[in-house]
């Protein structure tokens, strides 16, 4: 679900700049009042962007502060498990890593 938002929120960013790029370079070829006008759209649309960048960035701080949480409470409450699952998940990756070196 976050990741599609991402996604989402990355080809909007995109897609914000890529107009604002094309404000710039058509205000570059004009001159006089049209180039001003072109250039504060320009900027109104990188404004846009920032902000729909800034938002994101809020919700994954938001959602990563969640799941710290969470953790944390988890370990607190069940400590052995949480030993046990990391000591297998240790193991597992110490496992894969030996069976890479021995191919080498």
């Amino acid at each position: 679900m976050q990741a599609n938002n991402l996604k989402t929120v990355r080809n909007d960013v995109r897609a914000l700049l890529q107009q604002a790029q094309d404000l710039f370079a058509e205000a570059a070829a004009a001159t006089g009042k049209n180039a001003d006008e072109l250039r504060a759209k320009g900027q109104q649309v990188l404004d846009q962007a920032l902000n729909t960048a800034q938002d994101a960035q809020s919700a994954v701080m938001h959602a990563g502060r969640q799941i710290v949480t969470t953790t944390d409470d988890y370990v607190q409450s069940n400590p052995w498990r949480a030993i046990v699952i990391s000591s297998g998940i240790g193991l597992l990756v110490g496992l894969a890593v030996g069976r890479c070196a021995e191919r080498d």
